[in-house]
């Protein structure tokens, strides 16, 4: 049984703090923006497309008419994007990096711009490089904190750091999920080495449940499709939400006073599909500390940075 929904209504106001959210500008990272945009954070929305980041601006701006909302250019599918973003980001404090982008699956195995498998290398080490390259900022910046999107996917498959990029029978769910799972190791495993060098800045998960665009308020221009049927609403509604309820678990893991490092937060509904935002349980595989060591390992060979704690 789920409890009354939380709302971002229920958060302290924000004004003074500098949020950045990677692929702030379409569904999940969008609804994660204007809340936190509403409740007065200076909101900046790392992604690729300037046009619809735009547009993701504008409809922010339209309910939150004195917020600050801007845009910095980044393709976590290139080092050389990220290492200018970082750049760019690094200017002002950060008191929060929410790393949302990703690739949610491709039918063909494909590439980054660094020639790593698309998902590994944009899900996992696009965000492992620029909190790398951010993590000076980060530390700077008091009680800052990063908050990584994971996903009820990593419950489905282990990490095989034999074949972190697919190169043998590749499934676009399988690689998904594993990439997932990767996320939430290092994620888990940043909040340890922090905790272990006695520095204030803290390292959270947060996932959506079962998110769809249909089943949310509309955002023209910004939600993908149109609502769904009422018929369709009702058949979903058991075990599925909106992406604007979906985004909050990651909206409270950012700037609810109350969470702590090393955090999972999730809906507190069946299976963790949907329901209020809580802290939830993660599969211990996303806990293992020798797989997470041997990936972080893994991740500073590959993108040429040490993450330093």
């Amino acid at each position: 049984m789920t409890t009354a929904l939380w709302t971002p209504a229920r958060l302290p106001l924000l004004t003074g703090k500098r949020i950045v959210i990677t692929g702030g500008n379409a569904g999940l990272g969008y609804w994660a923006a204007e809340f936190l945009a509403r409740r007065g954070a200076s909101v900046v929305i790392a992604a690729r497309n300037e046009q619809k980041a735009t547009s993701a601006i504008a409809s922010i701006l339209s309910r939150a008419p004195r917020g600050d909302v801007s845009w910095v250019k980044l393709d976590l599918a290139s080092l050389e994007s990220v290492e200018a973003a970082a750049a760019e980001l690094s200017s002002a404090p950060i008191d929060a990096l929410v790393a949302n982008a990703g690739v949610l699956g491709a039918s063909k195995r494909g590439f980054t711009a660094d020639g790593f498998e698309l998902m590994f290398g944009t899900n996992v080490l696009g965000h492992f490089a620029l909190t790398a390259r951010l993590m000076p900022t980060l530390l700077a910046t008091p009680g800052s904190r990063v908050v990584s999107l994971g996903s009820i996917a990593h419950e489905f498959n282990e990490m095989d750091l034999t074949d972190v990029m697919s190169d043998r029978n590749y499934s676009s769910f399988r690689t998904y999920s594993r990439s997932k799972l990767g996320v939430m190791l290092l994620a888990f495993e940043l909040d340890r080495r922090l905790r272990k060098a006695g520095l204030q800045t803290s390292s959270l998960v947060a996932q959506p449940g079962f998110a769809l665009d249909g089943l949310g308020a509309a955002r023209p221009g910004i939600t993908n499709g149109k609502r769904s049927s009422t018929l369709v609403r009702a058949a979903l509604r058991p075990f599925a939400q909106g992406k604007d309820a979906g985004s909050l678990p990651t909206v409270r893991a950012t700037a609810d006073p109350a969470a702590q490092g090393g955090e999972y937060w999730g809906p507190d509904g069946w299976r963790q599909l949907k329901g209020s935002p809580t802290v939830v349980q993660a599969k211990n595989r996303s806990r293992d500390i020798h797989t997470a060591s041997a990936l972080w390992n893994m991740a500073e060979t590959m993108t040429g940075l040490t993450l330093a704690v």
